[in-house]
């Protein structure tokens, strides 16, 4: 047995701010998936991946006690194949921010829902925000608290615009240049972040009046014009407004941030060779990177590892 491929996603923009209700950018990132198997021979990382899978099936079990009107599974077929050795085969790294987690819940939905809401629906507003509350709720399981954005982009695989909570939709971003010489990247921290630890700090420092002030003034107001901006394809304003949130995120989140990655991150604002922000919760996994040139980005971080998600 395999099942479908689910793909990675990068939040290109919105990492904390959609908490708040700032706009948010979510791509698919093709480069790793992970389905659903089962093998006769199955790996250390197999079994693990079938005992985590067996914990989820009796919160999901809750879930569907709990919230029958939201989602019911067919979970005599979910109990049957993890006891049959079901695992989730997956090339996504764990706690690096590109939706590990999320692939794996769009997996299981994409299996076992009832009266699963589907890809080739025609996906208004409310079934994307359906999907987004149902994924919000299977996710939780994982994180403690989940937007149900990564499963939601897993899932239908396309770009997703976050205009607010209650609105999201399907959008298009502007062609690739495979020859341009702009691109965003990810950085390999080496590290692997965990996210409610993360989560945790941010919402205790929500706490503190003059952060939320800087999040709505600064955060969320240079979080929003990243967004129009690249989805505009007006690159020029998409750097001068990422610099500033580079800026932002280095003052104001720096338990976020990787010690050893203050430096590098303040010499980009600095050089202007390439601007990073947040990927995911922080605390480790890849940092976000967006270069006007890739080569002088490239040069200036020879000593890590450097992955293009996007060119032009």
């Amino acid at each position: 047995m395999k099942g479908p491929l689910f793909y990675s996603k990068i939040l290109l923009f919105g990492e904390y701010g959609i908490i708040k209700d700032s706009k948010g950018l979510s791509i698919p990132y093709n480069f790793y998936n992970g389905a659903l198997k089962v093998s006769e021979n199955p790996s250390e990382e197999a079994v693990k991946s079938n005992a985590s899978l067996s914990r989820f099936v009796f919160y999901l079990e809750n879930l569907q006690n709990e919230h029958a009107e939201l989602v019911t599974f067919d979970l005599e077929s979910l109990h049957k194949d993890i006891a049959s050795g079901m695992y989730f085969d997956s090339s996504i790294p764990q706690g690096y921010g590109v939706g590990s987690s999320g692939a794996l819940v769009a997996a299981i939905y994409d299996k076992y829902a009832k009266n699963k809401i589907t890809v080739l629906e025609n996906l208004t507003r409310e079934k994307l925000l359906q999907l987004k509350n149902i994924f919000a709720q299977m996710e939780s399981f994982f994180h403690g608290k989940s937007s149900g954005l990564d499963p939601l982009n897993s899932y239908l695989s396309i770009p997703i615009l976050i205009n607010s909570k209650d609105n999201i939709e399907a959008t298009g971003i502007p062609t690739q240049s495979f020859d341009g010489k702009g691109a965003v990247f990810l950085l390999d921290s080496g590290i692997v972040g965990e996210t409610a630890p993360m989560v945790n700090i941010f919402m205790e420092n929500l706490k503190d009046s003059g952060f939320r002030t800087m999040l709505k003034n600064q955060f969320v107001k240079y979080t929003d014009a990243c967004v129009e901006n690249f989805l505009g394809g007006d690159m020029k304003s998409l750097f001068s407004n990422t610099k500033k949130l580079s800026k932002v995120v280095l003052n104001n989140f720096k338990p976020m941030i990787p010690e050893q990655f203050h430096g590098i991150w303040q010499h980009g604002i600095d050089s202007n060779d390439y601007y990073l922000k947040l990927c995911g919760s922080g605390g480790g996994g890849y940092i976000l990177g967006f270069t006007q040139d890739l080569q002088k980005a490239k040069a200036a971080l020879k000593d890590y590892k450097l992955e293009v998600v996007y060119q032009f």
